[in-house]
């Protein structure tokens, strides 16, 4: 059984990280669902429909809530048949088995529940997704991804997911323009609309290469003294998607801010410290841990010092 606060309880310190990002309405209804008033999330879900991006990451950062998945019961037990409901208790499930406190198995089933129940809704697939991405083999991942886009072909969060599980793939070792992700981050990009912020997939695909080389010891740790950044392959990715954001920005994206911190991380790695200062100012204050935090960096500290050194040039 899961148990529940006291209302009275003293709330735990705020993360270093919004998880919201800019969304002050789903910032919110976490307040809210955390203090056990699940109604906030029912009529924040029932506003956000069907744009999957943002379902999704409304839900998946409601269920980061430590007793989302008490409330979500508490949610169901007065609306037994709700899917909202539902797949909230579903990703909140999933995030207690990536904590140790829940089984895996559990979860998964909360999720092909939620799934049953909204057939069309990519987000119980998503939930899976996530759980497999710890737990699971290359095989299942595979197919869940299939499973998330073909309900949703565009789906921001899947896609950054299957990218982080491909990079992780062994090609042998040292430099690796060939790398099944960069293909994977490619033809998404060319198949998403002109105007999908899926654009910016090679920048974060190269990102997660990095990550893997370096950590094990293929890259020099430093960035600025490896070739991975300032090789043609690069140079085209980064350009290719700065361009695209000059052009496209997607301020409304649920996500974008996402997408920002990998390519100003990027142009900071690539020596173009204008073009970071642009993405900088969009960013503001909203630093997310990826791709900071790579190589076990403490992902605070390397933002500031990047965004100040890029400000400063600049």
């Amino acid at each position: 059984m899961i148990r529940k606060p006291g209302l009275g309880r003293k709330r735990a310190a705020a993360h270093s990280f919004d998880a919201a990002l800019d969304d002050v309405e789903l910032a919110a209804a976490r307040a809210a669902l955390g203090q056990g008033r699940w109604q906030a999330a029912r009529a924040l879900l029932a506003r956000t429909g069907d744009d999957w991006d943002r379902r999704g990451h409304r839900v998946t950062v409601l269920a980061l809530e430590p007793y989302s998945a008490a409330w979500a019961g508490d949610w169901l037990l007065a609306e037994p048949d709700s899917a909202d409901a539902t797949v909230l208790l579903a990703l909140s499930q999933v995030q207690r088995a990536l904590r140790g406190k829940e089984t895996p198995a559990r979860a998964r089933e909360a999720c092909r529940t939620a799934a049953a129940l909204a057939p069309a809704d990519p987000t119980p697939w998503l939930g899976l997704l996530i759980l497999e991405r710890e737990f699971g083999d290359g095989q299942e991942v595979t197919r869940l991804f299939g499973e998330v886009r073909a309900r949703y072909a565009d789906h921001h969060h899947a896609h950054h997911l299957m990218v982080a599980r491909l990079a992780e793939r062994s090609s042998g070792t040292g430099p690796d323009p060939l790398h099944e992700v960069y293909d994977f981050a490619h033809w998404a990009a060319e198949q998403a609309p002109a105007d999908s912020p899926l654009a910016i997939l090679p920048v974060v695909a190269h990102a997660e290469r990095y990550r893997v080389l370096a950590t094990a010891g293929h890259e020099p740790a430093d960035p600025a003294a490896s070739g991975h950044w300032s090789g043609r392959r690069a140079r085209q990715v980064m350009k290719a998607a700065f361009d695209w954001w000059l052009e496209w920005e997607q301020e409304g994206h649920p996500r974008r801010l996402v997408d920002l911190n990998f390519l100003a991380h990027a142009k900071v790695c690539e020596g173009r410290p204008a073009e970071a200062a642009a993405l900088f100012h969009r960013i503001g204050e909203h630093v997310t841990p990826a791709p900071w935090s790579y190589l076990d960096r403490d992902p605070h500290p390397a933002f500031r010092a990047a965004r100040a050194g890029a400000l400063g040039t600049a």
